[in-house]
């Protein structure tokens, strides 16, 4: 039987759930996923952060290929676009459903 995650990818791999095990994040990808774009401002509002906080973990989210920015005047807009992030958190939810 071939390993679930191909030696040479662990550390990708890791990385990958480490920018995932943060529920800020997770709460920028949710809102993301549901609007499919949004500026800095509205994500800081629509999960209850700092501007400045919100302004980091999307920058660690686009440094680790999940989401990406497009800069309009002075205002940044975000999108998800990694294609396997919305089936990993179906994935992973409907897990967490089917054990409640």
């Amino acid at each position: 039987m071939d390993a679930p995650v191909p030696p040479d990818l662990l550390a990708d791999a890791a990385e990958r759930f480490r920018l995932l095990g943060d529920p800020v994040r997770l709460h920028l990808l949710n809102v993301l996923l549901e609007c499919g774009e949004a500026a800095v401002q509205d994500l800081a509002t629509a999960t209850g952060q700092s501007h400045q906080n919100t302004s980091k973990h999307l920058r660690k989210l686009a440094d680790g290929g999940l989401v990406g920015c497009r800069r309009e005047g002075m205002h940044a807009f975000y999108r998800v676009t990694d294609a396997s992030i919305p089936g990993l958190c179906l994935l992973v939810c409907g897990a967490l459903r089917d054990r409640s």
